[in-house]
């Protein structure tokens, strides 16, 4: 499966040329779905919830937002999801293919526009050396194409916060920019 690789330095960069705070993500994707007429749902995974805490700290959310799954558990990839058990047993839950089947998943599941998913090592422990912590996938399913990105956060070595933080909003960043 074929995803593009953004860096942290890259994320920031991009955000600092477009002038965009990151804190401003969340009002701006629920002002351009709304605009569009469409609704959003989220899978997360290492994000544990930040992603559809970020969105339903803003008014008016409830017109573009219904569902937000935090499926921390393969189990819960699964039963909830779809995501299928061959994925997770050959590429594992940090990987693109469980990305997209996550971001596919809420999408049907919600019956949304868009699906976005997260998963990844965010830390301090958990890593390897092919998946080290600060690695993640983010999904986003649309109706006519899912695309997975790979966010590379391990230059910094940062703690466990700040890899969820970055993810959070990237993956917000990543709807906006699929819409």
């Amino acid at each position: 499966m074929e995803y593009k690789v953004i860096t942290e330095d890259e994320f920031l960069s991009l955000l600092a040329k477009e002038n965009i705070d990151a804190k401003e993500l969340p009002r701006i994707l629920i002002n351009k779905l709304q605009y569009k007429g469409m609704k959003i749902a989220v899978a997360e995974s290492c994000t544990g919830g930040l992603i559809s805490k970020l969105l339903t700290d803003e008014p008016g959310v409830s017109s573009v937002y219904d569902c937000g799954v935090c499926s921390y558990a393969n189990a819960i990839k699964e039963k909830v999801l779809g995501v299928k058990a061959d994925t997770l047993c050959t590429f594992g839950a940090v990987s693109p293919h469980t990305a997209a089947e996550m971001a596919q998943g809420v999408r049907n599941l919600a019956s949304a526009n868009i699906g976005v998913s997260t998963t990844g090592i965010a830390g301090p422990d958990g890593g390897t050396p092919e998946k080290p912590v600060g690695t993640v996938f983010i999904g986003i399913a649309t109706e006519d194409k899912t695309r997975v990105i790979k966010a590379d956060f391990t230059a910094k070595k940062n703690n466990r916060d700040k890899n969820r933080q970055l993810a959070a909003h990237l993956a917000l960043y990543c709807a906006i920019t699929s819409i």
